[in-house]
């Protein structure tokens, strides 16, 4: 999977703390957030060499240093943070977290195999005295499956979520300025998810930290401050299905047998194919040549390879398909209609 770029970020206690350097990868606010540059040296640039062993941002370079990274990140990410949280703590960081929503509060998002997708969020932070125009602050979303403390993977974003202040207010003690923040969570099927990852079991936790002019390769924990809001909604993440129907004879006597068949395939992301989706069941409809409304004829079940095959009495022109219901790892996905004429 896609290690992700917070190499450098734990989830202890249902909170982010920091081990070397909090900072999930080009998610920073701010300055350089706004501007869509980000400096090449400190906070960011060296959280992410950290974690993917290049100051490159994209798909490719991540891909290209993935196996360094799934061999020397467990190992460095351990022993930076037994040092770090060894030798200080980050303080709580006074930042709230509210109406945060990841792809519009919609139950699921289909993955495929190949095309990247990206997960649009949106939440609103409010900061008290703390200069959320600094380059050197971070907030972002992430999806993490599993619990908080000991998630089993982390999906984040490319690149930083825009922010804009929308209030701003003084008083004699304070300064309170609310944002508001969108963003997407960036999913590459090829390196982020496993079959394991299918269904639900997916949180989101909204971050933010202020490095506060704290080196990026050497920070003091006890001067970078930090704050989440964890356990939060998230959709499952479910496997792209395809569903073909195929009816013949064209044409048909009237009362003759029609004989459909086809097949219910799904992504399968550890291979990074397609493959045929076994013992499911699967409604043969119908539908007149005159007529917007399918018809469930009758219930049949995929072979061992995801094939589909049976037979029923042509009584009118019209269009046959199959339609598959889905589960909780698979969408519900219905094949285009196959047209057959009576003669």
């Amino acid at each position: 999977m896609r290690i992700r770029a917070t190499a450098a970020v734990a989830v202890v206690s249902g909170a982010l703390a920091l081990t070397a350097v909090a900072i999930p990868a080009a998610q920073a606010t701010g300055a350089s957030g706004a501007s869509g540059a980000f400096p090449a040296h400190g906070g960011w640039a060296s959280a992410h060499r950290f974690a993917v062993g290049t100051s490159a941002a994209g798909p490719e370079a991540r891909s290209a240093a993935k196996p360094a990274v799934k061999e020397a990140t467990s190992a460095a990410t351990s022993a930076a943070a037994s040092a770090a949280t060894a030798a200080a703590e980050p303080y709580p960081l006074a930042v709230t977290f509210s109406q945060l929503k990841v792809d519009n509060g919609k139950p699921a998002v289909v993955v495929g195999t190949t095309n990247t997708v990206h997960v649009p969020f949106s939440f609103t932070l409010t900061a008290t005295n703390v200069d959320v125009r600094a380059a050197d602050f971070y907030a972002g979303v992430d999806l993490y499956r599993g619990s908080a403390n000991t998630p089993s993977n982390d999906l984040f974003g490319d690149n930083p979520p825009k922010c804009s202040v929308t209030s701003s207010t003084s008083s004699a003690n304070s300064v309170v300025t609310v944002e508001s923040c969108k963003g997407t969570v960036d999913i590459y099927p090829g390196q982020d998810l496993t079959l394991k990852d299918a269904g639900t079991g997916w949180h989101s936790v909204a971050w933010a930290v202020a490095l506060n002019g704290q080196d990026g390769d050497n920070p003091d924990p006890s001067k970078i401050g930090q704050a989440a809001l964890t356990g939060q909604h998230a959709p499952a993440i479910q496997r792209y299905a395809t569903l073909t129907a195929s009816a013949k004879p064209k044409p048909v006597k009237k009362g003759g047998t029609v004989t459909v068949t086809g097949k219910l395939s799904r992504a399968n992301w550890d291979t990074h194919k397609y493959a045929g989706y076994t013992g499911q069941p699967v409604k043969l409809q119908f539908r007149k040549k005159n007529s917007s409304t399918y018809t469930t004829l009758k219930t049949v079940k995929t072979d061992s390879h995801g094939n589909l095959k049976t037979t029923y009495k042509a009584t009118a022109d019209g269009y046959w398909r199959f339609s598959f219901a889905g589960t909780s790892t698979t969408p519900a996905v219905s094949a285009a209609g196959s047209h057959v004429s009576l003669k």
